[in-house]
């Protein structure tokens, strides 16, 4: 049976979509900004077999400051832009290196079709489009420094596709979303020792599960999984280039006002053999201030 969804059901949506997606609009908001915090200490690596390694005589700190803004459209759409400001700090053994910069600048934007709560047996479903561009330094740039720390983006274009279901029980909002991301090919290196790299297609699925008091309070626990193959180097497969990356984060909302909110969460990779491959695994916390206009 379609309608208005009770007071409960609308929290949930609002507030706890909130706590995971911070930058994501309320059922009743038109516009919001907001500023990002995010500090992580990367504690180990998943190396080209699987195997969790804990860090020894290595160190990596990353820091990173996002800027974002959404706008509503056609009543059930948004559109949202993302700026990263990205800074990393390594130690290896003797040697330690320092840099930053801009990241790669972020566009996405989201259309629900239908939304969670206004139906009992139908549940939110929404469709999801993003582009970004190589806007930061790619790890093979020159002059990055010992220990590449002054790399702030994958360099190449990426464009993205997905889908997002959600549902509220009362106060409760749970949902999952899946990404396609399709990465352009580009030219590493100059002159006769110059290849042609292509990452692999990256796949990412995400589950959260939110809880949302009458004061619109939410905490929301998600997992995500992310995933791609090997990458080819001149048209040919790089083996043992695949990654995996499994996050945990523990995230809440809390209102100040009617159009100010603080959002926090605490992230980790968790240091177990088999879930990751190729990448770092790393804890930290995010810090968000978002306001909006209703």
């Amino acid at each position: 049976m379609l309608g208005q969804p009770r007071t409960a059901r609308a929290q949930a949506c609002c507030a706890g979509s909130g706590a995971v997606t911070p930058g994501r609009l309320g059922l009743h908001e038109e516009a919001l900004v907001g500023l990002q915090l995010k500090a992580g200490d990367v504690l180990g690596s998943y190396d080209v077999a699987g195997r969790y390694v804990s860090q020894s005589d290595a160190s990596e700190l990353d820091l990173e400051q996002d800027l974002f803004a959404a706008a509503r459209f056609l009543r059930r759409g948004q559109v949202a832009v993302l700026v990263p400001l990205v800074e990393t700090r390594r130690t290896s053994g003797s040697l330690t290196d320092f840099g930053g910069g801009v990241g790669d600048v972020n566009v996405s934007a989201r259309y629900d079709f239908t939304l969670a709560g206004q139906s009992r047996f139908v549940p939110g479903f929404a469709a999801l489009a993003g582009v970004t561009a190589p806007t930061g330094v790619p790890p093979d740039a020159p002059n990055l420094g010992p220990l590449a720390a002054g790399a702030t983006g994958i360099g190449a274009w990426q464009g993205t596709l997905g889908v997002a279901v959600e549902q509220v029980f009362g106060p409760w909002l749970v949902g999952t979303s899946a990404y396609l991301a399709q990465r352009s090919a580009r030219t590493v290196g100059s002159g006769a020792a110059a290849v042609h790299e292509r990452l692999a297609p990256q796949w990412t699925v995400l589950a959260a599960i939110a809880y949302a008091w009458p004061s619109e309070i939410s905490l929301a626990l998600s997992a995500s999984y992310q995933a791609e193959g090997d990458a080819t180097i001149n048209g040919a497969d790089s083996p043992e280039t695949a990654r995996r990356l499994p996050t945990l984060t523990l995230g809440t909302v809390f209102p100040v006002t009617d159009t100010l909110r603080l959002q926090g969460s605490i992230f980790d990779n968790p240091p177990i053999s088999g879930l990751g491959l190729n990448q770092t695994s790393a804890v930290g916390a995010l810090l968000t201030g978002v306001y909006s206009w209703l």
